[in-house]
Formats: C-alpha cells, structure tokens, sequence
C-alpha cells in the first residue's frame, strides 16, 4: 500500500515550486485537489505547447492530481474551498502572492482555531516578512539573487542553470517538511505551519561556494561546464568532434590518468601538475596536452580507454539520448502516464518501490470539478447554479 494513502491534500498552486512538492505526495498515493481558476487555470498550463499540445512544466508536475476550477473572488467558490478544506483536507500547500492566503481566510492561524491538526505550507519566494517579502519572485530571478548566476556560465557571461533549480529546491524542502510534520503530528496530534522560501532554499545549495568565498575571498571562477576548483574534471572534445566529460578526484587518479590514459606517467612529476590546486592553477597547459591526445581518438574509443582505466567519465547526451538512455531502460524506469492528449511516457520518481508509485492521469482543467462539489453535499441543480455564476 502506498504509504500517503488516504491523505488528502488542498493546493492553491501554479508555475513549478508547489506544483513539484505535491506531485511529490501524489506519487505516495495522497490525494491531492488541485484548485484552479475557471478558464484559466495554473499558468503553467500555457508556458508552451511542447508535450502533444500540452505544457512541458505542468505534464511534469502534476499527475495523479484532480482539477477543481473555483474562483476564489466569489464568495460562494470561497466558502466551499474553506469547507473543503476542514472537512477533508491534512494539509492545505500554496504559493499565492504574499498575504493572499490570508486575505481569503485560509491563513493557519484561521485554519488551525477550526481544526488543529490541519498542516499548512506556505511557499514564497523571499519568505513571509523582511523588506523583499513582497517582491515578485521567478526562478531565474532567484537563481540570481542567491548567487547562482554570479559563479555558473564562462568568464565572459553568467548563465542559468537549465532546470528550474530555485522552485525545484523549494519545492523538495517543501515536500520533506511536509513529511516530517505528518511525522511529528502522528506523535502528538497537532498540524503545524511550514514555511518555505526559495531564496532560502536555494541559498542552502549554494553554501559551497558561500564557504569558498568567506571572508571576502574571491568567488569560484566561471568555468563553463568545467569544474571551477578541480581539474581535470569537465568536457574534452575528441577526434571525431564529440565531446567526453571526465573527472578526476584524488592524487591516484591522476597517476593513473596520466600512465594508463595519456601515456604519459612523466607528467605526474611534472611541478606543474603536482596537486590538484597547480592542476587547476595550470589548466590552460593541461587540457592542451589532454585536448591534443584525445585528438587521434573517436569519442567512443576516449570513453573506452577511461572507463579501462577506472577513470570516471561520461556522454554528453541530447534529451533525444537521455529519452533512449539504454541505463533507464535496463532498469525500466519508464511508465505511461494517461493525460488530455492521450498517453505519454514518464519517468518513475527516484527511489525503489515495493510496488509502483501513484502515476495517474494529468487533469483536463477543473476536470473534477462536479464530483469534488458532489462530495461535499451540492446536487447538480447547485453545481449548475454556480456555473451560471461563473464561481466554479
């Protein structure tokens, strides 16, 4: 049995952060209502087209979900979101604008007087108070604002990490605080607010390069795809054009690379390349001599000769090779996934199963509407009522 089997979740959600935590808790059988606005729905839903027609972010963070469109401005829509809520739900997640949760009634402090054993997580992007509290909050922009731009792209331009790294973090402390209070709560009863910021979460993957610089010493450089501290460790081109990643980690390594790999065991005595910090000091000079053997090689024959040498390497891959990736096929990590434009492939989340996780459909939007309606007690003359009313 799936072990959040018979939790119910409520989520005021859009874009990615709260989205990916409660997929999260989907994937462990929850429950989880999605409450979306009529028409419209979680933004996310319109970013792109790229999946069959459908958005690339919103087919990847919410399946397993139910779709319910209210829109929360109509008093009736309000009050049936808050009934839904205390009647049914464990934990309420939303990453509305700052202090619009509260605006609407469904503050914890609200919530909890009615029902104490109520988990509400709030996910914002600097935090519920201090002089940014307000500030609008996307990923890039905290990508940014924690540093990360400032130590990622090449010496001459910062660049982005690819995924969303700011909502993913934020969006995991949120999933395993979330967890850790259903935990504390099946100790003593009580819900419990969980606050989560993303500048906050991502300023936590960023305490390596917090510590490299402390005491105002100079940051990591920009290094590309390279390593900004040891060397070597990043992409070589080969002969044929195609690039190897490789890396090395410790002083043995690097005498085995350089008999074994370069054929070259003089080189590990040369003063230059003595210790990893010359290494790094001399990188110019080294990847030449590196750049110039791999030259008489195919990419295929390079990965050979290190992975005969138990020196660590791997394929710059395409996401076309990543879909084929013969690994997740060998341990058949793919499933299908129903969703609006028909079935799709989708990866199981990290981790091994006594039985699969919870992958079920992604919601048309408020495709659940009615049956959640249904369930707190609206006939379908009253669900019809507040259609014609635009509330749902």
């Amino acid at each position: 049995m799936q072990p959040l089997k018979g939790l119910t979740v409520v989520t005021l959600e859009h874009a990615i952060a709260a989205p990916f935590a409660t997929r999260q808790l989907a994937d462990l059988g929850a429950r989880v209502i999605k409450v979306e606005r009529p028409g419209v729905g979680d933004f996310a839903r319109a970013y792109d087209t790229r999946a069959r027609g459908l958005a690339s972010h919103f087919v990847w963070t919410n399946r397993s979900k139910e779709s319910l469109t209210l829109d929360l401005k109509h008093p009736q829509a309000g009050a049936l979101l808050r009934r839904l809520i205390l009647e049914q739900a464990d934990v309420l997640v939303q990453n509305l604008a700052p202090g619009a949760a509260a605006r609407l009634g469904l503050s914890y402090e609200s919530l909890s007087a009615e029902k104490p054993s109520l988990i509400v997580c709030d996910i914002s992007g600097y935090g519920a108070d201090g002089p940014y509290r307000d500030k609008k909050a996307y990923d890039l922009l905290i990508q940014s604002e924690a540093g990360l731009l400032s130590v990622t792209g090449t010496p001459d331009e910062p660049s982005k990490a690819g995924p969303s790294v700011a909502d993913i973090a934020a969006g995991m402390y949120a999933y395993s605080n979330i967890l850790a209070a259903l935990l504390q709560r099946g100790q003593d009863g009580k819900g419990r607010r969980v606050e989560i910021s993303m500048l906050e979460a991502l300023g936590e993957w960023m305490s390596y390069p917090l510590y490299y610089t402390m005491d105002g010493a100079p940051p990591p450089p920009r290094t590309g795809a390279s390593h900004a501290v040891i060397y070597p460790y990043g992409p070589f081109p080969a002969g044929d054009g195609k690039t190897v990643i490789l890396g090395l980690q410790n002083e043995r390594e690097w005498l085995t690379f350089c008999d074994k790999v370069l054929g070259r065991p003089e080189l590990a005595r040369d003063e230059r390349f003595a210790d990893n910090p010359r290494r790094n000091v001399a990188r110019e000079a080294l990847r030449a001599i590196i750049v110039d053997h791999f030259a008489a090689f195919t990419a295929d024959q390079v990965a050979d000769q290190l992975e005969t040498a138990g020196i660590a390497n791997a394929r710059m891959r395409t996401m076309q090779e990543v879909w084929e990736h013969p690994q997740l096929a060998a341990r058949q990590r793919w499933r299908q996934i129903d969703t609006p434009a028909g079935p799709m492939p989708s990866l199981l989340p990290p981790g091994n199963w006594p039985q699969d996780p919870r992958m079920d459909a992604v919601p048309a939007l408020g495709q659940h509407t009615d049956a959640i309606l249904a369930e707190l007690g609206l006939d379908a003359a009253a669900i019809d009522a507040l259609r014609a009313q635009q509330a749902i």
